[in-house]
């Protein structure tokens, strides 16, 4: 498992226990999740530093793709990392934890026919 499905792992430990507890494989939906991310940040941090200005110095450019790095990583870890928010006093959490990981495979299908 990579940094990102670690993180996201924890991050749905701490936030939601409930529907953390209903995962079926944990370890291999974390898996995959940090994996998707991880093609995410790339995709991502490649549009965002765009291409190599004229001129631009070597500080420069480890500055920009830096940026674009911990911008994608931002927006990725906001956006698919998360936890589900919840009532974590619903009996029936199941639901709701379909459709967010419903939610997670329409909005990765979208971003792969960009």
């Amino acid at each position: 498992m990579n940094k990102y499905g670690v993180q996201a792992q924890k991050a749905w430990q701490q936030a939601s226990p409930t529907h953390y507890s209903q995962i079926p494989d944990p370890d291999e939906f974390f898996t995959q999740l940090g994996e998707q991310a991880a093609e995410q940040i790339a995709e991502l941090q490649t549009k965002l530093a765009g291409p190599d200005p004229a001129g631009e110095s070597y500080f420069e450019k480890v500055g920009r793709l830096n940026a674009a790095k911990n911008q994608a990583e931002e927006i990725v870890s906001h956006d698919l990392l998360s936890p589900p928010e919840t009532d974590e006093d619903e009996e029936n959490v199941n639901p709701e934890l379909q459709q967010y990981l419903d939610w997670k495979a329409e909005a990765e299908d979208l971003r792969r026919q960009l």
